[in-house]
């Protein structure tokens, strides 16, 4: 923890009815914390960093991220701006040739609206004797020709890979690679690109994690950030016989790292539709559960009894109301993760069961074409964030990296807008403002104030700016930090 004296920074007001001083002020770190705030402060001995009327604002949050997902895609063929699978098809060709003898393994497609459909067949005919493993980009599933599919010990088959088998196989892909990919330094890469947009903290829900991996990490200094790594029911063994807690430090991982939720994953996604729904789909079939009502009850009590927070994973509404009943019956804390479609009697009985709403904003630029094809009777109350909102329950936005950039002004920016740069707002009645998208970033801290916690962003912007939804949202999404500090040490600097 380091100490400093930040001269002339604005401070951004967080949280409703905040208030700041009309002018810039002086900011006194010590020992990890905000130990003073106002004007002309004396230096003290202490360094000085001239803020030169800059923005400050509390470090941001990411509360859902596959870190090591993350570290991996940047190595990935890239496949997020593909829109039919010829495309994708084109890629993978210039991949193949550009990489000899290696197998190609690519990220980011969407083939729920494609006129083809993705086959095991062209990927044969394509690759021929390559391995080819292609991750859709909600992760839920892939396409993989036979080679990959012998290779990861699956049976072959003509179609794609999804849910519970997939997630099984994700970990067996550093057999074709040979690495992966998740070192240390991987890590500390993309934790200096999140610091770099103003992030000190993350949720990092990887799949099959072990915190065993986490004081190699440290000690390599990949610990950049906070972290608060979460367990899946099949490692959860591992974290129960350490006896972790959530909110306690990992061992021989320093302050920074420590035990975040349970994860469960309750339903699928729409890409796969796979999402449980209480209506039909357009086309027929409501998704299915992942998990029965008696084993989600049964995973909940036992995080509530080791004292764990709960995050499940719950797309459609079907989803949504099964996870509150397991909330209601255990008495657990902890989010739903995604709460894509939600009824509204169940927005307001997340409030009155103090459950959170963990939403990544820019999934909805995603899925908007999807869900008018599949969901055209409801989209209405897709990403409801102003019901969220409005019922008092606490919202929290993440990116769900890869799936969405790790970038927190990306999804401020979705929040406010809701559309991409060059598309009108879909459904604005569900917005936020920016202040309570800000406020929703800041993992529930407001306006920094003496006695916080000296995890700090120092804005090249204001992140409150003026206009309609569309002018602040290309405002917001540029925004980038020139400091960053973690308790009160720097770990990100443009100044």
């Amino acid at each position: 923890m380091s100490d400093l004296l930040l001269r002339r920074a604005r401070l951004v007001p967080v949280g409703p009815g905040a208030a700041v001083p009309p002018g810039p002020v002086d900011v006194r770190v010590v020992d990890g914390r905000v130990r003073e705030v106002g004007e002309g402060l004396r230096a003290e001995g202490l360094p000085e960093v001239a803020a030169d009327g800059r923005w400050l604002v509390p470090g941001l949050w990411d509360q859902h991220v596959h870190l090591g997902q993350w570290a991996l895609a940047a190595q990935r063929l890239d496949l997020t701006t593909t829109r039919s699978r010829q495309e994708v098809l084109d890629q993978v060709a210039e991949r193949l040739d550009a990489v000899a003898g290696l197998p190609v393994v690519g990220w980011g497609h969407r083939p729920a609206t494609w006129s083809e459909p993705p086959t095991t067949q062209v990927l044969d005919e394509l690759a021929g004797d390559r391995a080819v493993v292609l991750i859709a980009g909600d992760g839920h599933h892939a396409w993989l020709n036979r080679v990959a599919m012998r290779a990861l010990s699956l049976a072959e088959r003509e179609g794609m890979v999804s849910e519970g088998e997939w997630f099984a196989t994700y970990p067996r892909l550093v057999r074709l690679v040979g690495t992966d990919g998740t070192s240390p330094e991987a890590y500390l890469h993309v934790m200096r690109e999140a610091a770099a947009r103003g992030v000190t903290g993350l949720v990092d829900l990887e799949f099959d994690q072990s915190f065993s991996a986490w004081p190699a990490r440290v000690e390599a200094g990949a610990a950049l950030l906070r972290v608060r790594v979460g367990a899946y029911v099949d490692t959860l063994d591992e974290f129960s016989a350490a006896g972790m807690q959530t909110g306690q430090p990992l061992p021989e991982c320093g302050d920074l790292v420590t035990m975040g939720p349970l994860k469960i994953i309750s339903d699928g996604s729409l890409n796969t539709r796979t999402a449980w729904c209480c209506r039909e789909y357009a086309g027929g079939g409501h998704g299915a559960a992942n998990i029965s009502a008696s084993g989600l009850h049964w995973a909940l009590d036992h995080a509530r009894r080791s004292n764990l927070d709960v995050a499940v994973h719950a797309i459609g509404d079907a989803a949504v109301w099964q996870a509150l009943d397991a909330f209601e019956a255990t008495g657990v804390r902890g989010s739903v993760e995604h709460a894509q479609l939600v009824r509204r009697e169940d927005s307001r009985r997340m409030a009155q069961l103090g459950v959170r709403a963990s939403v990544q904003p820019a999934h909805l630029i995603d899925d908007r074409l999807l869900t008018e094809t599949i969901w055209p009777d409801r989209t209405e109350r897709c990403f409801a964030l102003r019901w969220f909102v409005d019922d008092g329950v606490e919202v929290v936005l993440g990116s769900d990296a890869p799936v969405a950039p790790l970038d927190p002004w990306l999804a401020i920016a979705a929040a406010v807008h809701r559309g991409a740069p060059d598309e009108d707002a879909w459904h604005p009645e569900q917005h936020l403002s920016v202040a309570e998208a800000l406020a929703a970033s800041t993992d529930g801290r407001g306006t920094v104030a003496v006695g916080d916690v000296a995890d700090l962003a120092l804005l090249d912007t204001d992140p409150l700016p003026a206009g309609d939804p569309v002018e602040q949202a290309k405002v917001l999404r540029a925004v980038r930090s020139d400091a960053t500090w973690v308790a009160g040490d720097l770990v990100h600097s443009a100044l």
